[in-house]
């Protein structure tokens, strides 16, 4: 047998949308392979720096990821559409570069790609791991849509930006007599607006994973009418349906990337003005979700992914995602890791906890 390879050369991206706690991984792993003598790269713009002809590589040390923990976004840029196996050409044409990415990859002699992100950007390294590509995923996304780990860094802020603005909310929605509508992401999931929407005590809560009726949804809002509340606010996850509908999309799917999902806030806005004759306001919380600084916990859930990414590959594995298993991180299969979506169990305690409280969830 030949000996152990001690010094490695590592790859690290971003891909997907971008969630608060990227450069806390980006940090946790260039210090933490640099203290085994190990060299990081970072690839810029997802999987697109291995494309570029010059600067699509950044040498991460020690000093490139000093003072970035607190930041949001990524400093490697990342991208959630021109998959490399549904890469976009200048000239408008879709074709597989994944070959290309993967020859790249292997003239640079990297040894492993620690790839950061949420549910479809580690199917994509997967797909690269199957085609002989040593990688080692780190979840992120703030739709905590992934059913292999407890929680998903960047969920905790979003859901703490969430409710701090349906606070706010109820101060404007109380001196007006108004009902206010918030939309936020999510996604499939309604784990964004369940949490912040309970922790904001909002009156209405609309979540993918229950299917609602606006009859429902007025009804409590005439009730708080009729107890003196006369103000009354609507959370409504971005992915969420009325009964017998459909989810509501934002223009044409564009190739290469998801459909953008969007509408349903204002649409619930005007059937409620509608049916009730209340004044009523929309309000789209959108990209405010994803930005700013993370909170302490996504700090440092972000700093103990990116040391587990690196002690994993240290300890031979490749071919798998690191996930929170309190009080641990374990590393579980990526073929596993991005096989099923988590979505909201409707028995779980958060959903009791709700309907204790007199929360409508429109069922």
């Amino acid at each position: 047998m030949g000996r152990k390879k001690t010094h490695l050369k590592i790859a690290v991206n971003t891909g997907g949308g971008d969630a608060p706690g990227l450069n806390a991984v980006i940090r946790a792993v260039t210090l933490a392979a640099t203290q085994r003598g190990w060299d990081v790269y970072g690839i810029k713009k997802g999987y697109n720096g291995l494309l570029m002809e010059e600067d699509g590589l950044m040498h991460l040390t020690p000093s490139k990821v000093r003072g970035i923990t607190h930041l949001g976004g990524t400093i490697l840029g990342t991208v959630n559409k021109n998959s490399p196996f549904e890469y976009l050409t200048p000239e408008g044409q879709l074709t597989d570069v994944s070959d290309v990415v993967l020859k790249k990859f292997k003239e640079h002699n990297f040894d492993c790609l620690i790839a950061i992100g949420g549910d479809g950007s580690l199917k994509l390294a997967n797909r690269f791991y199957k085609m002989g590509m040593p990688v080692i995923g780190v979840p992120k996304t703030i739709d905590n849509d992934l059913e292999s780990t407890i929680i998903t860094f960047g969920f905790d802020t979003a859901v703490t930006t969430a409710t701090d603005a349906i606070d706010k909310l109820h101060s404007t929605a109380e001196s007006h007599s108004r009902v206010m509508v918030v939309e936020l992401m999510g996604r499939y999931a309604g784990w964004i607006t369940l949490n912040s929407g309970i922790s904001g005590t909002a009156d209405v809560v609309l979540i993918p994973e229950i299917p609602f009726s606006m009859e429902k949804v007025c009804e409590k809002i005439m009730e708080r009418e009729r107890s003196g509340g006369g103000f009354s606010i609507v959370v409504v996850a971005e992915g969420a349906k009325p009964a017998g509908g459909e989810m509501m999309t934002i223009g044409e799917k564009e190739a290469g990337r998801e459909v953008r999902l969007g509408g349903i806030g204002e649409w619930v806005t005007q059937e409620i003005q509608k049916r009730t004759g209340k004044e009523c306001r929309s309000l789209v919380l959108g990209h405010l979700q994803r930005g700013g600084q993370p909170t302490t916990f996504d700090r440092l859930l972000g700093l103990r992914f990116g040391t587990a990414a690196v002690r994993a590959l240290e300890e031979g594995h490749t071919g798998i995602m690191v996930a929170l298993d309190p009080p641990t991180v374990k590393y579980v299969p990526l073929e596993e890791a991005v096989s099923k979506m988590k979505l909201v169990p409707l028995n779980c305690d958060t959903i009791l906890t709700a309907r204790d409280l007199g929360v409508c969830l429109g069922d």
